[in-house]
């Protein structure tokens, strides 16, 4: 692996710490100000919806940008937006409305780092499909171990110290990543298109995705998981409280225990891939999700939950793993920024859907009704896209991107 591979590592791994600690210690400052299913909603909404409006926009504009100027500038812009809402805990005048503006903006930095960073790897790796799964299954496993098993704890326990805490802590931890991510090397960017206007641009990256069955598979997944994923997000705060009878340290742990699946299912990954072929087990992964949420909804206790979310993690963690390794090697360097935002935007576009979803079906039913619509339609997405990503489409798609071998020399 180059050396520049352990920057971006430590860089995401420190980042993924401090979102760890505000993804436990958010959803409980949030509880301190109400108990209403969907002014929740609108804070864990607000989050997803700078991809909606500026996703397809976004990637043309990483296309024309320097990936790594774009990263590090993203994340010192974060560090700064977290001290308004620790300030205002601070001097006691933290609402739901400026939550979700925090939410907005730190969402729409997302937006530019995470399209910069997927785009940058395969640069750096030379678009070599083995590296590119192993950089990701280490990416993935430190960005669990860190958000997942570390961070919502320790975000628990620094929310007892004070609402400002945890997010200040969240703020270091994405100065630090910044300052690790301007000392990487940069990359040539890709060959300009002349006179081609931003909006032409984005509208190609989209079309491609659109017109490639591989790619629209790809994308379908984690657009049809988003709007499960957030459901049951939007209400597991809840559900962990009032059905499981948990606090605030046990809710942490929670997470932990879908983070300690996330971590083996990356570790299995490549495991999986080389198994059974990278079409399979994505639709196995897949599967897998749905099962372990139904678990989850049905769950008698925190022991029952706990285990369904540790297995929920282990297939989402394979998920994170396979999927954008095979993304990177087949789409053109010139067009991975847009391709990536648009199959990240239709994700992220559907979160909201889920997040109002969670909030409208713990309101008008009961606060599992959410978890049951969630495996459901988890379970019908990977009924429908198993025909779209299968092994011979992965291997066809591979070959046509793999560079043509250079001709024999002759004497």
């Amino acid at each position: 692996m180059p050396a520049g591979f352990g920057r971006l590592w430590t860089a995401q791994t420190v980042s993924s710490l401090g979102d760890g600690v505000t993804h436990a210690a958010l959803p409980l400052i949030a509880l301190t100000l109400t108990r209403d299913p969907m002014a929740l909603a609108v804070v864990t909404a607000a989050g997803t919806l700078p991809w909606l409006l500026f996703g397809v926009l976004g990637g043309a504009l990483v296309d024309r940008w320097d990936r790594r100027r774009t990263m590090w500038l993203t994340d010192a812009a974060r560090a700064g937006l977290l001290v308004v809402p620790a300030a205002a805990a601070a001097l006691d005048v933290l609402s739901i409305p400026l939550l979700a503006v925090v939410a907005f903006l730190l969402g729409l930095g997302g937006l530019f780092f995470d399209t910069a960073a997927t785009a940058y790897l395969p640069d750096l790796l030379g678009r070599e499909p083995v590296l590119l799964e192993r950089a990701n299954s280490r990416l993935r496993g430190a960005q669990t171990a860190a958000s997942g098993f570390a961070g919502p704890p320790a975000g628990s326990a620094l929310l007892a110290l004070g609402r400002a805490v945890p997010l200040l802590a969240d703020a270091v931890s994405f100065a630090l990543s910044a300052a690790l991510v301007r000392s990487l090397p940069s990359m040539p960017r890709p060959v300009p298109q002349a006179r081609e206007s931003l909006l032409r641009q984005a509208r190609a990256g989209a079309s491609y995705v659109f017109r490639d069955r591989l790619l629209l598979g790809l994308a379908l997944r984690p657009a049809v998981g988003n709007i499960a994923f957030v459901a049951m997000e939007t209400v597991l705060a809840l559900f962990a409280h009032d059905r499981l009878g948990i606090g605030s340290f046990g809710f942490g742990l929670l997470l932990t225990a879908e983070a300690t699946g996330g971590l083996l299912g990356a570790a299995i990954a490549s495991f999986l891939g080389r198994r059974l072929g990278t079409g399979t087990a994505l639709t196995c992964t897949a599967a897998v999700e749905g099962l372990a949420i139904l678990g989850l909804a049905a769950a008698p206790n925190a022991y029952v939950a706990g285990l369904a979310l540790a297995v929920c993690g282990a297939g989402m963690g394979a998920t994170m793993v396979l999927a954008p390794s095979l993304r990177q090697a087949v789409v053109p360097a010139e067009l991975m920024g847009r391709v990536v935002s648009t199959s990240r935007m239709l994700g992220m576009c559907a979160a909201p859907f889920g997040a109002f979803l969670g909030g409208w079906l713990a309101t008008a039913y009961d606060v599992r009704t959410p978890l049951y619509t969630a495996a459901g339609l988890l379970l019908a997405m990977t009924a429908v896209t198993s025909t779209m990503t299968t092994n011979r489409r992965v291997e066809a798609a591979l070959r046509a991107a793999a560079p043509a071998p250079e001709p024999a020399l002759t004497a």
